[in-house]
């Protein structure tokens, strides 16, 4: 899977994503880095078929109107730690690869992976 990580998600987990088998993309690697628009996010994820993983809202919707980010997972887990939030992600890739398959947007707090669109 291609992720694009938004800046409130640590870029440790660029590594460890990878590791898995991920392509994936920091928002810092971008031309503008972590003060890239929404905008541009979702141009970057959509132009090159990456999931956008963010914390922020805005994206929903973005996502629900204009339908860009094509494919978002929303992390709702509140304050986590960055390991502790690794972990979540991690043991749930392969889910959300296969959800990805046929879903637009998930979210994902501390205990479940829940379908949105």
């Amino acid at each position: 899977m291609k992720i694009l990580l938004d800046a409130q998600l640590p870029r440790s987990l660029v590594k460890q994503l990878e590791t898995m088998g991920c392509d994936v993309l920091h928002t810092v690697d971008l031309p503008e880095g972590n003060r890239s628009t929404d905008l541009t996010i979702s141009s970057v994820a959509d132009g090159d078929g990456r999931v956008a993983f963010s914390k922020d809202d805005d994206f929903i919707q973005s996502h629900l109107l204009r339908g860009s980010p094509a494919r978002l997972l929303i992390v709702a887990t509140g304050n986590i730690g960055n390991q502790e939030l690794a972990a979540l992600l991690i043991g749930v890739l392969p889910e959300l690869i296969r959800l990805f398959e046929s879903h637009a947007l998930i979210q994902l707090s501390r205990k479940a992976l829940i379908v949105r669109h």
